[in-house]
């Protein structure tokens, strides 16, 4: 009988037996670890996807992905779509330019017409007004279009004209699209700025949508800026910095009684008499001169995504040497574009606002009753943005116009 003979590779037989185990175990914890991480994204993702608000669902993936950590992805994502998607050159605007007539708005519940403004009056009681600017030049000169650049009254307060708007081409290039530029009275309206349940967050003493109290006398409303994280700046409101300020960055500052002004942040805390402060970037006029970087690709200047040369929905704000309000919303424009409209239109400080058509928007409200508002968006079409998106919770921060 032949007696086995002991291996001298037994323990080695038995390591190797015991490693298939081990790698199967590791495997299996790395699959519940992916599996719990999926999970938790595709709950997260859900839950992006069904939050309070009108924003449309690509809107909401992509600030999910930035949020996470894809920001990356986001941008390439959205350059690639600029470049198979780009405005285009030349043509004629389809039906010419919209005409907008006068509107009657209820100037507060149950307040008379006739009622003078508060604050600003004169020895007869009558309302001051601020004096309206001249048309606006058309910024095309090869070809001419019907009412381009002449305002139309937009909405009274107290029976008279509180805001206009006017229509123009934005270049030269573009000439198949138009921007809306609306001039606004200080003298007949206050700003509030109100926070977004996401951007920047809660603020205590405000609201994240037009309060149901103020239903029947908000004239109009319009975007505010960037996300924080692409800001480059801060926000400020009630006494609390949801995100810190930054020294020299564009800043829309919201006084206590109602106006609003931009400026390049001087530093340190707000003083009295101020309610809010949106930062957003840098300053694209001061002192009534385009800054230099307007025409640059400037990334740090103007943020990352699609770019400042690219012609996409653009919006800004500025301030003309009156004291007059002038925001601009409008497709295929470039910050050039932008800053270029706005100082045409006399702004002597301005700041871009948000951009791409998911965010700019301004939007106008009648009154059926002294505690409804039934909202319009300005023409051009945005089929990006509902026009009762303030009416209910608002993701992003906003600025509502009331009458003075």
């Amino acid at each position: 009988m032949r007696l086995r003979q002991p291996s001298a590779e037994t323990g080695l037989d038995r390591e190797l037996s015991r490693q298939p185990r081990a790698v199967h175990a590791a495997l299996a914890a790395l699959v519940i670890v992916v599996v719990i991480v999926i999970a938790w994204l595709g709950i997260s993702l859900a839950g992006a996807l069904t939050a309070p608000g009108t924003d449309p669902t690509s809107a909401r993936v992509a600030e999910w992905g930035r949020q996470h950590g894809l920001g990356w992805a986001v941008t390439g994502m959205e350059q690639a779509q600029y470049q198979l998607s780009k405005p285009k050159t030349g043509g004629v605007v389809a039906g010419g330019l919209p005409t907008i007539g006068k509107s009657s708005a209820r100037t507060r519940p149950n307040a008379s017409a006739s009622q003078p403004a508060t604050g600003h009056a004169t020895a007869t009681g009558q309302a001051t007004t601020t004096a309206p600017p001249p048309p606006l030049a058309p910024l095309v000169h090869t070809t001419t279009l019907a009412g381009e650049g002449a305002w139309h009254d937009l909405f009274a307060v107290h029976g008279r004209t509180a805001a206009r708007v006017a229509f123009l081409r934005p270049d030269s290039l573009h000439t198949s699209y138009y921007v809306q530029v609306i001039w606004m009275d200080p003298r007949l309206v206050s700003f509030t700025l109100y926070p977004g349940y996401k951007v920047p967050g809660a603020v205590a003493g405000a609201a994240n949508r037009i309060p149901t109290a103020k239903l029947g006398s908000v004239l109009a409303t319009f975007n505010s800026g960037f996300l924080m994280t692409d800001a480059r700046g801060g926000y400020w409101q009630n006494g609390h910095a949801v995100v810190p300020l930054r020294t020299g960055a564009a800043s829309m500052v919201f006084t206590t009684d109602g106006h609003v002004r931009v400026e390049s942040w001087p530093g340190g805390a707000p003083g009295p008499g101020i309610a809010a402060v949106r930062q957003n970037l840098d300053p694209l006029i001061q002192h009534g001169v385009i800054s230099p970087a307007a025409t640059q690709a400037n990334a740090a200047a103007w943020g990352r995504t699609v770019g400042n040369l690219a012609y996409v929905w653009r919006s800004g704000i500025g301030v003309r040497a009156d004291g007059s309000i002038v925001s601009v919303v409008g497709p295929a424009m470039d910050v050039e574009t932008l800053a270029n409209v706005l100082h045409d239109a006399g702004a002597v400080t301005a700041m871009e606002l948000d951009i791409n058509p998911s965010w700019t928007n301004y939007i106008t409200y009648t009154h059926p009753s002294s505690t409804t508002a039934m909202p319009t968006l300005l023409p051009p079409a945005n089929p990006y943005v509902h026009a009762d998106r303030y009416l209910q919770p608002s993701s992003r921060d906003f600025v509502a116009v009331y009458p003075r």
